[in-house]
């Protein structure tokens, strides 16, 4: 039985990223047990692990596993930065259940691309059930059997009688702790066997009587702290602990008990007095964020308040959010200033439920309701609008009068607006209108909540007016160029990712004393984003608030897309990503990177064309974002879709019956490279989807099917990739696969894109085709349901959608050669359609193309052409190993890379090189161009 566990959790860690969760309870062996597999798992180990008096600091089980510091602010980013540590590696980290909400979080993003073993004590009260979902084997550690626990009982005490020997067994009940403290002092002749009392706690009390005093106080200081201590902190017991072998030194000169449970056994077994007086000693000694828990755990209520604020104005981020709200929570009177400022660092840090719950208690109750108490009704109403509770939201902002102070009756509005945006659209309309009138000059807050409105009912200058919030304008007067030009911000139903409600008060900063108590000040507005800014000076657009900009441009973006506008959107997205990218705003960040990529997918023009200026254009110039995605075109150039000033005309956008600004980006090949390494990282499941989407096109519009499959397969549920997965099963000759309709909630672009995939289907099968066209689609995709439902105008569709996406222009001449009586016409159409597929390197639609061909009579017998592009060096190095005859785990190994991105260099290879096996393309590889200098950084992680 005690093999079992060893044995499933080294073959679940064998076979790539997994999550492997041990679960006992004290004593019953789990430290063992995890160093016994961590040893036994090839590749290097990282070992970490809660602590217990440190359990709120963030990140602190991962920052001991990695011996780095990490961001802990950003789930995604700090779940990146581990993986970007361990690699191929074994994350081990014991103490789950004293870990912090960051590393819970950030756990199941590690384990999907990395092997996690951790060991948690039950019981506990973790909120486990997202890391139940994840794991891939959670392992109870059995007790021993009978067996091994009278061999355990016999090597520690060889000079047990029989009797002895199984009443120390029976009280034991297979914990090997227990086993060992009773049979040492069974052999002692001092444990009362018989007796029903807690035989470890006897045990471990009896043994540590023999300490000397100092010892046994700095045993429980240790057990107290919950964490390692230097010996100057211990007294001088440490020696005495050092010399029993209670307790190791590290190197950096800390001390570590061998047995937590001991340490902690030895702080419970102190009188109620003693283990005060302790508390109070430690609240001298440590640092004040930690002296605060001690002062509380002392019953010092008063002076723990006073030392977590004095703590939280020297911290930050996740920091000063977990000391504010701890300070919040001590049960003792609260200045409402103090629960202002904690329910904004809350929100700051994306804990928007403790942002409400801590300001409940400031309860609006008009007409006596003071400005503090207004103030944290539309602060709440704003946390509750991030947490997704709607109507709980409105109700909570409903009772603030009109003669409230300009600043909060804006963030009221705000609410009140975005709420019925999400439960009533068509009233959110003309509530939309009436705080317009009462707001002519709207502060950031209020505007982004009408541009909102605007962006949902497509309402003219709602791109202006999004790009203006997303990217922001300055002015000498710091006013908003208009009404017409102001931000949105996202709303729930519009916002695929989460609640879209991106802000919360002001930032509040530096000393301030209340009541006598240094505390961060409570300074601002009522809600940040409604008064983000002085009306005077400052930022018009972004207001200095980044979550509304953030959210604003993901919802210029979204629904740029979602109008077929996708360079302009790739532009937007790329945009964005550069600045989110300066912030190290990481989720952000990845999140547009993605968006832009699969935008350039599904736009799809330049997919075969080498990634290089033309003869004689000079060298390509490298783009603007980091990633290389595209160059945004300046601010003032006429096909900026990003405006640094009042916004132009709404021609200025395109209608989508013109040619958009072609893109300068890098090809098939650049798409498929970021979008790879983006699927190799820890990022936000938006980010995930758009970037699995992106590279599945790709590789089933190129005839990489097998490769497109296996990688959906994997994909969480996400609106691209579900129609890439319904299209790639059309392309494979599965039309049956693509009837299916979508998911509920598939809008615009997308939903067109599914209604065309199911009319293919149903061509193919030779059954009718939907009956109905969904609403508010782009022209080209209403052009193309209409052609399917009367039999005609493919050919109007198809130029419809030159501006838009290639491989939709090429689909619906197909269907024009398919379906026209006319033969020259039918044969004029299919030969186009041909020729846009070969030059985008289009091989399935290009296949399709000439068997429509053959139909007519007309046989060709092509080959795909090769690709102008160059190898780059890392393909080179991976074709190298290809060469010498490894398999794709250990080129991986060797390069440092997952094997998928070896694949996808593999296949990226091929495709350049004309070949149509890996063995070919090594082959051919030494003969190809020498590698190119990149625009970008083509290391496997992209950065």
């Amino acid at each position: 039985m005690a093999d079992e566990p060893e044995v499933a959790a080294r073959n679940a860690l064998r076979h790539g990223p997994a999550l492997v969760v041990l679960a006992g309870p004290p004593g019953c062996g789990r430290s063992t047990l995890l160093r016994k597999i961590a040893a036994s798992v090839p590749g290097p180990a990282y070992l970490g692990g809660g602590l217990a008096m440190l359990a709120g600091v963030p990140a602190l089980a991962l920052s001991r596993a990695v011996r780095a510091r990490l961001p802990a602010d950003d789930v995604h980013l700090l779940a990146e930065a581990v993986r970007s540590r361990v690699r191929g590696g074994l994350l081990v980290l014991d103490d789950l259940h004293h870990v912090d909400p960051a590393t819970l979080a950030a756990l199941p993003h590690i384990a999907r691309h990395c092997r996690v073993l951790v060991a948690v004590r039950t019981p506990h009260r973790l909120p486990a059930d997202a890391l139940r979902a994840a794991a891939t084997a959670w392992l109870p550690v059995p007790p021993l059997g009978t067996a091994a626990a009278t061999a355990l009982a016999r090597s520690t005490a060889a000079g047990l009688d029989d009797a002895a020997l199984a009443a120390v067994l029976a009280r034991a009940g297979g914990n090997p702790l227990a086993i060992t403290a009773l049979a040492r002092q069974a052999a002692a002749g001092r444990a009362p066997v018989g007796e029903d009392i807690d035989q470890v706690a006897y045990a471990i009390a009896a043994a540590l009587a023999d300490l000397p005093r100092p010892a046994r106080t700095a045993l429980a200081a240790l057990g107290l702290l919950g964490r390692p201590a230097r010996a100057e902190l211990l007294g001088t017991g440490a020696a005495d602990l050092l010399a029993a072998g209670l307790v190791t030194a590290e190197a950096g000169g800390s001390l570590v008990p061998v047995s937590a449970y001991v340490a902690e056994t030895a702080a419970g077994l102190l009188d109620a007095p003693a283990r005060t007086d302790l508390h109070t000693r430690l609240a001298d000694l440590t640092p004040p964020a930690e002296s605060a828990r001690h002062l509380a755990a002392a019953g010092d209520t008063d002076g723990a308040y006073r030392r977590a604020l004095s703590a939280a104005d020297r911290a930050t981020g996740g920091e000063r959010a977990e000391l504010l709200l701890f300070a919040c929570g001590l049960g003792t009177t609260t200045d409402p200033r103090v629960r202002l400022a904690a329910a904004d660092a809350a929100l700051a840090t994306g804990r928007p439920l403790d942002a409400a719950a801590v300001l409940r208690p400031l309860a609006l109750t008009p007409p006596t309701a003071t400005t503090l108490a207004l103030e944290a009704a539309v602060l709440r109403g704003e946390a509750l609008l991030q947490a997704g509770e709607t109507a709980a939201a409105r109700d909570a902002v409903r009772q603030i009068p009109d003669t409230a102070a300009v600043p909060v009756v804006a963030a009221r509005d705000r609410v009140l607006l975005l709420t019925a945006l999400t439960l009533e659209p068509m009233a959110a309309l003309d509530l939309a209108d009436k705080i317009a009138v009462r707001h002519p000059d709207p502060l950031p807050g209020i505007a982004a909540a009408l541009a909102a409105v605007r962006a949902t009912h497509r309402l003219p200058g709602w791109e202006q007016a999004l790009s203006a919030a997303a990217f922001g304008t300055v002015t000498t007067t710091g006013r908003p160029p208009g009404p017409a030009s102001r931000p949105g911000l996202n709303a729930p139903a519009a916002a695929p990712g989460g609640p879209g409600f991106a802000s919360g008060t002001s930032s509040m900063s530096g000393p301030a004393e209340l009541a006598g108590t240094p505390v961060a000040a409570a300074s601002g507005s009522a809600a940040r984003g409604s008064a983000s800014g002085d009306s005077a000076t400052g930022a018009t657009g972004p207001g200095g608030d980044p979550l509304i900009t953030r959210w604003s441009a993901w919802l210029l973006v979204e629904h740029l897309a979602a109008d077929g506008r996708l360079v302009e959107s790739a532009h937007a997205a790329s945009h964005a990503a550069a600045a989110a990218g300066a912030a190290l705003a990481y989720g952000w960040q990845t999140r547009f990177l993605a968006a832009a990529d699969w935008a350039l997918a599904l736009h799809g023009h330049h997919l075969g064309l080498p990634p290089t200026a033309p003869p004689g254009a000079g060298p390509p110039a490298a783009p603007d974002t980091a990633f290389g995605a595209l160059t945004v075109p300046p601010a003032s150039s006429p096909d900026a879709v990003l405006p640094a000033g009042p916004a132009g005309p709404a021609d200025e956008f395109g209608s989508g019956d013109r040619l958009a600004p072609e893109p300068d980006w890098d090809g098939a090949e650049g798409v498929l490279r970021r979008a790879a390494n983006l699927t190799d990282l820890a990022i936000p499941a938006d980010a995930l989807g758009y970037a699995t989407a992106a590279t599945a096109l790709i590789e089933a519009d190129t005839g990489l099917l097998a490769a497109a499959r296996a990688r959906l397969g994997r994909a969480a549920a996400h609106p691209a990739a579900g129609w890439v997965a319904r299209e790639a099963a059309w392309l494979d000759g599965q039309p049956d696969r693509a009837v299916p309709p979508p998911a509920a909630g598939v809008t615009g672009l997308l939903a067109g894109l599914h209604a065309v995939t199911g009319w293919w289907a149903a061509h193919d099968l030779g059954v009718p085709g939907p009956v109905e066209i969904p609403v508010n689609l782009p022209g080209p995709a209403r052009r193309t349901l209409t052609a399917w439902a009367l039999g005609t105008g493919f050919a109007a569709a198809a130029d419809a959608w030159r501006p838009v996406a290639l491989r939709e222009q090429i689909r619906c001449l197909l269907a024009a050669g398919l379906t026209e009586p006319d033969r020259d016409r039918a044969v004029a159409a299919l030969l186009r359609a041909e020729q846009l597929a070969d030059q985008a390197g289009l091989t399935v639609l290009a296949g399709r193309a000439r068997r429509g061909l053959r139909r007519h009579q007309i046989h060709r017998d092509t080959r795909s052409r090769r690709s102008h592009g160059r190898l780059t060096q890392r393909e080179i190095d991976v074709l190298r190993l290809v060469a010498a005859g490894e398999p794709t785990r250990r080129i991986a190994g060797q390069l440092g890379i997952s094997a998928e991105t070896v694949d996808t260099h593999i296949r990226a290879s091929m495709r350049k090189l004309g070949a149509r096996t890996r063995t070919e393309a090594a082959a051919l590889a030494f003969t190809a161009p020498p590698a190119r200098s990149a625009p970008f950084d083509d290391s496997e992680d992209g950065r």
